[in-house]
């Protein structure tokens, strides 16, 4: 396996990863909240969208409209080619597997490991292994993985 070294693109990433990480520490030193996103939904789901302010509902909404003003922004298509069905069955196992490991990859990942939690490091490297075996796989079967 080659890299595409055309469609490699550090800075971005970099970029997203200083704005997620600035977003967690901004969260916790207002108002003393971990961000994890799986809580917060589910927080959001059972009724407490609205109370405290409603920063939870403001998190989710942001959450939701920032992939597309940066995708306008730039000019970009941010739709993909991902049918419907395909990105709610995603959606839905993304979301049975943040329940089952109690957190998601912004808990675990960015606030866990930040105060070296062993828990989150055991979850860490179960999803980000799950993820590099799911990728291998796909495109040892011939299908197309990012």
């Amino acid at each position: 396996m080659a890299i595409d070294w055309g469609n490699f693109t550090p800075w971005s990433a970099v970029g997203g990863g200083v704005l997620i990480g600035a977003a967690a520490a901004m969260l916790w030193l207002s108002i003393r909240r971990t961000a994890g996103v799986s809580g917060i939904f589910a927080e959001t789901l059972n009724g407490h969208g609205l109370d405290e302010g409603a920063w939870r509902l403001r998190f989710l909404v942001g959450m939701l409209l920032a992939p597309w003003l940066a995708a306008g922004a730039q000019g970009l298509d941010s739709r993909g080619a991902v049918s419907p069905l395909l990105l709610v069955l995603a959606g839905f196992l993304t979301g049975l597997g943040t329940r089952m490991a109690r957190g998601c990859t912004s808990g675990h990942g960015v606030c866990g490991l930040s105060r070296l939690s062993v828990r989150s490091l055991v979850a860490v490297v179960s999803f980000m292994g799950a993820g590099m075996v799911v990728v291998t796989l796909l495109r040892v079967l011939g299908g197309s993985a990012a």
